[in-house]
């Protein structure tokens, strides 16, 4: 059976059915190879070049996970970065942001078996800060950019000096309330009498 001509209808809908975000199934990683049914995937697998593919794999698999789990964490913590900042936001919703792009890698070529896995990996490294709710888990980016450390040092500084500049106003303050108190002489206690009207009709 040959390939659709060019202009017809099976073409165009060959072509928008690759356009878009195919099963997990059936996509290997090894060869960055999308298939778009079982049939594919498994006249994929049965190819010399998948084989070749796998040679390669078991000679140092380590490598290679360690590989691909390294380019999943960098993508998905750009996407935090760029689309997210340093707010709090469901771990889910950037995985989503992330496999949006047709050549994301797969996590079932990484170490993580799960999203799950991999955000308490993150919190763990200290590359986020995760927490879980009812809703899922949520992750919060931890900016460490030179920018920002040097953003927050200075901050810091000027809290430090603002908080050093009003304890010395207040010191200030109560050396001169002593010192007018010192000025004024020993206070007078007011002694207070009950009041005596001499006329009675007085109101």
């Amino acid at each position: 059976m040959g390939k659709a001509e060019v202009g017809t209808p099976k073409y165009l809908s060959n072509k928008m059915k690759a356009k878009g975000l195919q099963k997990l199934r059936w996509y290997c990683q090894m060869c960055q190879k999308q298939c778009r049914d079982e049939n594919g995937f498994k006249c994929h697998t049965m190819s010399e070049s998948h084989q070749r593919q796998l040679l390669l794999f078991a000679d140092n698999s380590k490598r290679y996970i360690d590989d691909f789990s390294f380019q999943f964490a960098k993508g998905y913590m750009e996407i935090l970065r760029r689309q997210f900042g340093t707010k709090r936001v469901n771990a889910n919703r950037v995985y989503q942001e992330y496999i949006h792009d047709r050549d994301h890698i797969h996590m079932n070529g990484t170490r993580w078996v799960t999203l799950t896995g991999f955000v308490k990996w993150l919190g763990r490294t200290g590359q986020a800060i995760v927490d879980e709710t009812e809703k899922g888990w949520f992750i919060t980016y931890i900016d460490r950019s030179p920018e920002t450390v040097e953003r927050e040092e200075k901050k810091k500084k000027k809290l430090k000096m603002d908080k050093n500049d009003e304890e010395k106003r207040m010191e200030f303050i109560e050396k001169q309330a002593k010192l007018d108190k010192e000025k004024a002489g020993p206070s007078v206690e007011p002694v207070y009498s009950e009041l005596i009207r001499e006329n009675e009709e007085e109101t």
